[in-house]
């Protein structure tokens, strides 16, 4: 999509997009995106339009945000997402609930390119394992400074883990991240509790949070491709 034009007042369409997301200004908002403003921009204090918009309890502004590409896991230069900046609960529901969908998409699509043609396809798979992550009480961050994992999404992980446990008995979940969902799934006291972790540091932080001395809990390092053999049966599977 090409750019839009300066605006008369002298200020980026993306300027005035943030003014109007802080503001709440639903039609000003619209008619901007509408007419190629940048729902990814970020402004100078490093904000997006979202962000502005979520910190402002303006959920149809966010709403039409996110319906234009807005990334609702992006941060801003402290470290903090739209979800964080929330300050209305109908507006953090709309950023959670949006999440939640986009988490389920993107999980469809890790399945789907799970069993890689060739080698080169799964490259991605293998460079988020080979990279750095950094850890903080908030979020998960890979090397690039993205988050892989946000404090703020509990709610969802907590949902997750009722929807898996449900059943009882043995639950598997693929991926630890910040522990969010295996906290949640611990509360369910579950017969067998099997955990896979691919990544090494974040399986190195794992044992150091004393995960592998839990009496109900199995871990298996390593690829759910390839550990695969190792995996019996389930009652919840969490992917």
């Amino acid at each position: 999509m090409a750019a839009a034009p300066e605006s008369k007042e002298g200020k980026s369409p993306e300027e005035l997009l943030c003014a109007a997301a802080k503001s709440g200004d639903e039609d000003e908002v619209a008619r901007l995106l509408a007419s190629g403003a940048d729902a990814t921009h970020f402004d100078a204090a490093g904000l997006t339009p979202l962000m502005h918009a979520a910190a402002g309890g303006h959920a149809a502004v966010a709403r039409l945000l996110l319906e234009c590409g807005a990334p609702w896991n992006a941060l801003s230069p402290s470290g903090l997402s739209a979800g964080d900046l929330a300050s209305e609960p109908d507006t953090y529901d709309l950023l959670l609930d949006h999440a939640l969908r986009s988490e389920l998409i993107l999980g469809t699509v890790a399945r789907r390119q799970a069993a890689p043609a060739n080698a080169s396809d799964s490259a991605p798979a293998e460079s988020y394992l080979e990279s750095r992550v950094s850890f903080s009480e908030e979020r998960v961050m890979d090397a690039e400074s993205k988050a892989v994992m946000m404090a703020w999404e509990r709610p969802l992980m907590e949902a997750h883990a009722r929807a898996v446990c449900q059943g009882g008995g043995k639950v598997l979940n693929i991926g630890f991240g910040m522990g969010l969902v295996d906290e949640a799934i611990q509360r369910y006291e579950p017969e067998e509790h099997t955990i896979v972790e691919a990544h090494p540091e974040v399986y190195a932080r794992m044992l150091k949070l004393g995960w592998g001395e839990k009496k109900n809990v199995r871990i298996v390092f390593g690829r759910w491709q390839d550990v695969m053999p190792q995996l019996g049966s389930y009652d919840g599977n969490l992917y």
